[in-house]
């Protein structure tokens, strides 16, 4: 601790999610003193609320490395982190809704190739002999067999567990309120709890990010779109119980104990301000996406309005977890979707949903790695709907910059200038 009361670390890390919390366990692994940061509950956010595919199949092929490493560390999580994750590598299907869709998925094999991931194209009625009791007319399918699934609620909070047994101090119900910095590098970080001086700031802020960075003049092109799930009663096993499938209005993933995970894949976005501030970024992601995203006006757009002209801090304090409600129409195409795929599971309920808010960057990837305005500070966001499956692989890499001063995969593709630079390119995922 510093003579005035300031607390002293190496490594400040913002957010409680998966990316942040697995951040800290890798960096005090490393023998960093560590302080992890929450303004809310370790996991309070996406990363509990997402629906717990572990997947490299069809991702962007700039995503793919770090999802093959990801997927090896996956296999071993449990056991280096002492915890049960409820992990299970029972592969992941995406059923394609047309011909089209099938050629996308045949192409991308190419990238699974290159990285030794196993995926195959099945086609027509091969779809409905991998899933017993499937119905529906498929033009096929993209399956990969080494892929996996685990419960979202217990991952962050065991990464974050294992940091403080290497020493880590973790700090939950303590929001961030700036970033400080002296001579263009950061100084200290400065919570309600009072400052935090420290070489390194890791921003792992999940839909927050963004409002970290502004007061320091570093433009994070995010949003937030409201994704909801519900969560059905136990059924008889699908298939293995251990399959994780992606069709046409349907996404479906079987717990271990039996019950399902379900949504439809549309999402709505609640109109904010940020909207009017990096709409053109993500103008070419809306046309591409109009039909499986609504525009809804809510209190969105006159709280951010309001932080703009007032400042960022007070939301961090106000705003401990973001909760919204889900939207019960979803939900409910769901589970008919679920009726008409798998008739034979019989009357199958919903007995609780929710949703969270997904931050998305324009072209779709994640933001990592350091940031070039301000010395000692990182990024680990923007995992835009798909990073639950990547965090272990995040937090690896995003602590290796910091006690190695580079990554061991390639993370220059994730790199926060290029929203600047004009090297952006548009997403190229197939699921």
């Amino acid at each position: 601790m510093e003579r005035d009361g300031t607390t002293r670390a190496d490594t400040v890390v913002i957010g409680g999610g998966i990316a942040g919390a697995a951040t800290a366990y890798y960096l005090a692994k490393g023998g960093q003193k560590v302080v992890l940061v929450e303004k809310g509950t370790i996991a309070g956010e996406q990363s509990s609320r997402n629906w717990g595919f572990v997947r490299q199949q069809g991702r962007d092929p700039r995503e793919v490395p770090l999802m093959a490493a990801c997927n090896r560390m996956w296999q071993g999580l449990e056991a280096e982190l002492g915890a049960d994750l409820e992990w299970r590598q029972g592969g992941n299907l995406a059923v394609a809704r047309d011909a089209a869709q099938v050629a996308r998925y045949e192409a991308w094999l190419e990238v699974a190739r290159q990285h030794q991931i196993g995926s195959r194209v099945i086609a027509g009625r091969a779809v409905n002999d991998l899933v017993p009791g499937l119905q529906g007319s498929f033009a096929g399918a993209l399956h990969t067999p080494g892929d996996g699934q685990a419960e979202p609620a217990k991952v962050a909070p065991a990464f974050a567990a294992a940091a403080e047994r290497l020493g880590a101090e973790v700090r939950a119900g303590c929001a961030v309120l700036r970033i400080e910095t002296a001579g263009g590098r950061v100084e200290r970080v400065a919570t309600e709890r009072g400052a935090i001086a420290c070489d390194h700031a890791v921003v792992a802020a999940g839909a927050w990010s963004s409002r970290l960075l502004r007061p320091l003049s570093i433009d994070l092109p995010q949003l937030w779109i409201r994704a909801s799930v519900g969560r059905t009663a136990p059924v008889a096993a699908i298939g293995d119980g251990a399959l994780a499938m992606w069709a046409p209005g349907l996404g479906v993933r079987q717990r271990r104990d039996g019950t399902l995970n379900i949504a439809d894949g549309a999402t709505d976005f609640d109109l904010s301000f940020d909207a009017l501030r990096h709409g053109r970024a993500f103008l070419p992601l809306w046309r591409d996406n109009r039909d499986s995203v609504a525009v809804r006006l809510g209190p969105g757009l006159g709280a951010t309005l309001a932080e703009t002209i007032g400042g960022t801090e007070r939301a961090f304090t106000v705003h401990r977890t973001l909760d919204p409600a889900p939207n019960p129409a979803r939900v409910a195409s769901a589970l008919g979707a679920l009726a008409r795929m798998l008739p034979g599971l019989g009357n199958v309920s919903v007995t609780r949903s929710w949703a969270g808010y997904i931050d998305i960057t324009p072209d779709f990837i994640p933001v990592l790695g350091a940031v070039d305005a301000v010395r000692g500070l990182a990024v680990a966001t923007g995992l835009s709907g798909h990073g639950f499956g990547m965090g272990p692989v995040v937090g690896r890499v995003s602590a290796e910059t910091i006690l190695k001063g580079q990554a061991s995969l390639d993370i220059a593709p994730f790199r926060l200038s290029r929203f600047h630079d004009g090297s952006t390119n548009a997403p190229a995922n197939v699921v």
